[in-house]
């Protein structure tokens, strides 16, 4: 399993983390209708081509992504499209994470990045996860990146 061997190849000290963070990914995201793949070298979770046949506008033969998780030398980062999409989504992560008192957020657009492994807010990650269901990504998606 390439998911598997992606997290075997991390550091020891990202193994156990992303394993978590993969099983929170999973458990929020597969029940709204995306599939867990790689994708671009990262753990992805992506809308199947046959929930939106369009795909991803970059590379309409992939499925069109939504979240990606990945093992940095820097840290563990989570790359979620629906955060660089959706303003208000945006502000109910960082209102939420502020309330953990867990440190400055460390972001960019739609990236966030987990430099201190042991302070990772899995359950808050959960509840991000299971915000947008891929029929309403499909609907950002198209509004925000697709006719761009």
């Amino acid at each position: 399993n390439p998911i598997d061997a992606y997290i075997s190849e991390a550091t020891p000290e990202h193994q156990e983390a992303l394993t978590k963070l993969r099983n929170t990914l999973r458990d929020a995201l597969a029940p709204l209708g995306y599939e867990e793949c790689m994708s671009y070298g990262m753990i992805g979770y992506v809308v199947p081509k046959t929930s939106y046949p369009a795909g991803y506008h970059c590379d309409p033969k992939l499925p069109l992504p939504f979240v990606n998780l990945a093992s940095r030398k820097a840290g563990i980062h989570i790359y979620h499209m629906g955060v660089g999409a959706d303003p208000v989504l945006l502000k109910w992560w960082e209102e939420e994470y502020a309330k953990m008192n867990n440190g400055k957020l460390d972001m960019g657009r739609g990236c966030i990045r987990f430099k201190k492994i042991d302070a990772i807010p899995y359950d808050l990650i959960g509840e991000l996860m299971s915000k947008i269901p891929a029929t309403e990504w499909i609907q950002l998606y198209e509004k925000t990146y697709r006719n761009k």
